[in-house]
């Protein structure tokens, strides 16, 4: 494969009145289809999203990430509020933004979401017409079946540090944070067997990232649920699956794949986060790349 030779710069866009960060991958020559990309959850833009850019850039595509409000570079306060209505507006801007730019071909758009924001570019996709193509990597679909997935236990201590959360917020106090990720033995929004390991792999080595986030998300996870925006997504999707995925069944993604008009589903023989790293990148990252180069630079 050829190289693409590219720049890249920071493109700052407002959401809602907030300042929010974004990257822009810009290949060398005439205007390029672009691929708008966001994190999951209650991650930033650099957790190895560059990886992904640079080998879509790579292709010929330009690329543009950015951080929600309240999140990485992106001004807004509490910080590292994970809220699905929030993100999805959002993405909204992030388009609108993008569409704007003179320097590539808003109307050959794709979008990128990975986990969280697997489930965020259907209901993006749904909601902010037109879009080329998808790619929902690993993707969060159905928060009900999410809910389900995990011990009582579990969810009575969330809904425990989701209420005092929401309690702390209606007085007008400072959020009640809890861990994103963690290890079994201890609580976080996160703590299946590979979540603390898996996620701090994607973090840039030499960085300190928090690792927290309002504890109230737990309140909106079940009622989150992509899955109901599937049959509304008229573009081609490809969907990556991973059959050992600790945090989201795999029957609740296969559900949401049967109800689009135009989606493939490759399952990988992986946990969530080993499609991030090593090997196992390298081939989803070039499946991915194929599909966005057919279905934005040969139409």
């Amino acid at each position: 494969m050829e190289m693409v030779a590219r720049t890249e710069r920071a493109s700052t866009f407002i959401s809602r009145g907030t300042p929010c960060a974004g990257t822009l991958y810009l290949p060398e020559g005439e205007r390029s289809p672009v691929v708008v990309m966001a994190h999951g959850f209650g991650a930033e833009r650099v957790f190895r999203l560059p990886a992904y850019a640079e080998r879509f850039a790579a292709r010929g595509l330009a690329v543009f990430l950015f951080d929600y409000r309240n999140f990485g570079d992106s001004s807004g306060q509490p910080r590292n509020l994970v809220s699905p209505r929030r993100h999805i507006q959002d993405w909204g801007a992030a388009i609108e933004h993008v569409r704007g730019m003179r320097e590539v071909d808003g109307g050959r758009m794709g979008l990128w979401g990975t986990s969280f924001s697997g489930g965020h570019v259907l209901v993006a996709a749904a909601k902010f017409p037109p879009v080329r193509a998808v790619v929902s990597q690993v993707p969060f679909v159905d928060g009900l079946a999410v809910a389900m997935n995990f011990k009582p236990g579990f969810v009575l201590q969330a809904s425990y540090h989701a209420l005092r959360d929401a309690f702390s917020m209606v007085t007008f106090r400072s959020p009640h944070n809890v861990p994103v990720i963690a290890r079994p033995d201890s609580f976080g929004l996160m703590n299946t067997p590979d979540a603390f390991d898996g996620a701090m792999a994607l973090v840039p080595a030499g960085m300190t990232w928090k690792n927290f986030a309002p504890a109230r998300i737990s309140l909106a996870l079940p009622l989150y649920r992509p899955t109901m925006y599937a049959a509304r997504v008229d573009c081609p999707v490809l969907v990556i699956g991973a059959d050992k995925d600790t945090l989201v069944p795999q029957s609740s993604v296969r559900r949401a794949v049967a109800k689009m008009k135009d989606a493939e589903m490759v399952s990988r023989k992986v946990g969530h986060f080993d499609v991030y790293v090593g090997e196992e990148f390298e081939q989803v990252v070039e499946l991915q790349a194929e599909f966005l180069a057919r279905h934005l630079l040969n139409t």
